[in-house]
């Protein structure tokens, strides 16, 4: 996938994974590796600046905890990272159905 494509989604594909669970920053790569098919190989010098940005602001917290006999920083979504993920889901969606009907009716115009 084109690295310039993800620009702007970071976050929400970051609160996204947590959602469900805490996680430490290389089961978060794997999460987006497994839940993209495989699209999505994001590098860690992509990933963990965008997690400390975000526990900056408010929408992660962290904690240091010891996974497969490793001391690891997990990361947990907030309330507040909770409540932007929906803002971030609210403006994707938006952003897919303008961006689809503009397509659609250049597919539609030629077709």
């Amino acid at each position: 996938m084109n690295p310039d494509a993800l620009r702007g989604h970071m976050d929400a594909l970051l609160l996204s994974v947590l959602e469900r669970e805490p996680l430490h920053g290389y089961a978060i790569i794997e999460a987006l590796l497994e839940r993209s098919g495989g699209a999505l190989n994001v590098p860690t010098g992509t990933v963990y600046p965008a997690l400390r940005r975000l526990e900056r602001i408010g929408y992660l917290s962290s904690e240091w905890a010891t996974v497969g006999g490793r001391k690891r920083r997990t990361y947990r979504l907030t309330a507040s990272g909770r409540k932007q993920l929906e803002g971030e889901r609210s403006a994707w969606r938006e952003f897919t159905n303008v961006i689809g009907g503009v397509l659609r009716a250049e597919a539609t115009a030629q077709g």
